[in-house]
């Protein structure tokens, strides 16, 4: 168990080769955010006021 086993992290370092001991690193593929538009930009309509309630005396 050193240098020269295959089946260590660190024999698969010295060999340079990969396997379960030493998995390949894998690099996530980053996708662009899509760019954003004035016409995909839809802006809220405005809260409809509600007429004030009378007050009971």
């Amino acid at each position: 168990m050193g240098r020269g086993d295959k089946r260590t992290k660190r024999g698969k370092i010295t060999k340079g080769s990969f396997g379960n001991s030493r998995p390949r690193v894998v690099h996530k593929i980053v996708q662009p955010e899509p760019a954003v538009t004035e016409a995909a930009v839809v802006p809220k309509e405005e809260a409809k006021k509600r007429p004030a309630k009378k007050k009971e005396k």
